[in-house]
């Protein structure tokens, strides 16, 4: 496992040279009950051999979560997840060279995480959910993304009425986010994630898959999670997540096109192609014809 500050510092690097094709997250679900994987990793065997695939398959960075947060789920005991999540945490941060992420709204997970060895927190509520969260971000300085997300998984598609679409999910976003700033994170430590599918209808998920840039203005490196979700069955008319794959294909490349530095996948193999296919094209110049 890499020194934690020069592994925090790399994915800083790596975000921000846009010469490089954007980084692919493996999501990693320890959990009995999420959308598309729920229950296949659910045992620490199985967690660990999954992980240690998505590594060889070239993933920068692994997102462990213990709670799902599908449309509907239910809320978990911090310490269920805790026990779900924290040798998975551990085990992989020794044996891969992949960054370790944990997927959860609960400083007392992240903090248990991060002493495992993680070096970054995906939190969906944006530090909402639990009060303490920016202060641990400020104490402990790792990678943090912030998810636009209005209410809970219970019932958030509930709250998809936007004044304004586009300027509300930003500044709604970047309003929470700025409470870990304040708290002392490093704003070169923040990402954003414009929340796909979380308190969005399908419509609307189009939308800001198509308009990333309005996020721009905020200077910070954007996340987009699409795999395999729901606005992709409706749109190919498929309500199994297994039928999504080359829909989610196309929503990765878009998302690349349109800027995301950061690609949260189940499918690591085939959407790391996707993304450097993607860049490729997106980075490209007109040169001489000789050349």
């Amino acid at each position: 496992m890499s020194d934690r500050h020069a592994q925090i510092r790399a994915i800083i690097d790596a975000i921000a040279d846009m010469s490089r094709p954007p980084l692919v997250m493996g999501v990693l679900n320890v959990t009995p009950d999420s959308f598309y994987d729920g229950g296949r990793y659910e045992s620490f065997d199985a967690a660990i051999v999954h992980g240690m695939k998505m590594a060889d398959q070239g993933a920068d960075i692994i997102d462990i979560g213990g709670e799902s947060t599908r449309p509907g789920a239910s809320l978990l005991e911090a310490q269920d997840e805790i026990e779900r999540v924290v040798q998975v945490v551990k085990a992989l941060s020794e044996e891969t060279e992949s960054a370790i992420s944990i997927d959860t709204r609960r400083t007392v997970v992240a903090g248990a995480a991060l002493e495992a060895g993680a070096i970054m927190v995906n939190d969906v509520s944006a530090f909402t959910f639990d009060p303490d969260m920016p202060a641990l971000l400020g104490r402990l300085k790792p990678l943090a993304v912030a998810m636009h997300m209005r209410g809970g998984p219970e019932d958030m598609q509930s709250h998809t009425r936007y004044a304004s679409l586009l300027d509300d999910v930003a500044d709604e976003l970047w309003n929470h986010a700025s409470r870990a700033l304040a708290a002392g994170l490093p704003e070169d430590h923040l990402i954003l994630d414009p929340g796909i599918g979380f308190a969005k209808t399908w419509r609307q998920n189009l939308v800001l898959i198509n308009r990333l840039d309005v996020f721009g203005r905020f200077g910070r490196p954007l996340l987009v999670g699409t795999s395999r979700k729901s606005f992709i069955g409706r749109i190919l008319g498929s309500l199994d997540p297994k039928d999504r794959l080359f829909g989610t294909a196309g929503a990765v490349a878009m998302a690349v096109a349109r800027g995301a530095r950061v690609l949260r996948v189940h499918d690591v193999a085939e959407m790391t192609d996707v993304v450097q296919v993607a860049h490729a094209i997106s980075a490209s110049e007109i040169e001489d014809e000789a050349a």
